[in-house]
């Protein structure tokens, strides 16, 4: 980037993270992997135990950005056309019309999408993928900057249907939202008592566009700007490789984790205010982008061994570039 547009990249972003910080109190890095996930042109999962903001922070994040955005409350009963939208034969026509479901939107927040069979996940994870649907066989295109939020509850599996971890990699990132910390929800409690309460905070106005219509596009083009220095490239994929041979580690990593770990440094360098990747900009990275990708082999499980640490194991035993 040059530095014009890099300096107004980072207002926007800081605008951004300042308009967002009124409604969702605490969580800086859940706010940073968000927007990664948007700038990046990506998917993100969520997962956080119920009452943290996750619907809120969609919802948010569509209205400082200046996007449409839809929610789809996943349920065992939701069918494929609940999701895409199908054709309905009008009876004064005569003729079918299309009715568009609610994936035709920017930000789509897929609310517990594990309560959902399978085909209804493969019908919005195929639309993720080619950013398009097929309804009556007819292709239709989705919004450029389509980007789905899918949730998920880590304490609550009771009729539930699990992704499997090919349809995980799907995401680029995984988000954890805990709990606040306790002055955040101290914060929090007292705003709930006045006016300033953050679904109020949203529906009120108070909080403000830092985005026209048509300029995220133009933010997502200024990462291609970032540089990423050859051995920090061959770092990813020395990182990404190592977790395939970890000894705990069953399944490994993709090929689909290095573009998406190459992608999430060059946006958290650019959302730093740099126009160059950093190593800890890759290390910021890896657990957000390995974590849902790595299956430990059972034994390890039962020793209480956690995707985390061995996330941690990797980014010691890989020597980072000079």
């Amino acid at each position: 980037m040059n530095e014009e547009s890099l300096q107004t990249f980072h207002q926007q972003i800081e605008a951004a993270r300042a308009e967002i910080g009124k409604v969702i109190i605490g969580q800086k890095e859940v706010i940073d992997l968000a927007l990664v996930t948007i700038l990046t042109g990506s998917h993100a999962l969520i997962e956080g135990v119920p009452g943290v903001a996750k619907t809120l922070l969609v919802r948010t994040l569509a209205e400082v950005l200046s996007v449409e955005s839809n929610r789809i409350q996943f349920t065992p009963d939701l069918m494929p056309t609940d999701i895409t939208g199908t054709s309905v034969f009008n009876m004064k026509t005569q003729e079918f019309s299309l009715v568009k479901g609610p994936i035709f939107t920017t930000f789509l927040l897929a609310d517990e999408i594990n309560r959902a069979p399978a085909k209804t996940q493969s019908a919005l994870l195929q639309a993720m993928q080619e950013r398009r649907v097929t309804i009556d066989r007819e292709d239709l295109t989705l919004d450029e900057g389509f980007t789905v939020f899918a949730t998920q509850n880590p304490i609550e599996h009771e009729g539930t249907y699990p992704l499997p971890q090919a349809q995980q990699d799907r995401f680029m990132l995984k988000i954890l939202m805990d709990y606040p910390e306790p002055e955040d929800e101290m914060s929090l409690a007292r705003r709930m008592l006045s006016a300033e309460a953050p679904e109020k905070t949203l529906a009120g106005g108070a909080v403000q566009a830092v985005l026209a219509p048509g300029e995220l596009a133009a933010a997502k083009a200024a990462l291609q700007q970032v540089v990423l220095r050859d051995e920090l490239l061959a770092y990813i994929v020395d990182l990404v490789r190592r977790t395939r041979t970890h000894e705990s580690v069953l399944v490994g990593a993709g090929p689909r984790a290095t573009q998406a770990m190459l992608l999430a440094a060059r946006a958290a360098a650019a959302i730093d205010g740099r126009d160059f990747v950093a190593p800890d900009d890759i290390k910021t990275m890896a657990r957000p982008v390995l974590s849902h990708r790595l299956m430990l082999r059972p034994e390890y499980e039962i020793e209480g061994l956690t995707i985390t640490e061995v996330i941690a194991q990797l980014l010691d035993s890989v020597p980072v570039p000079r």
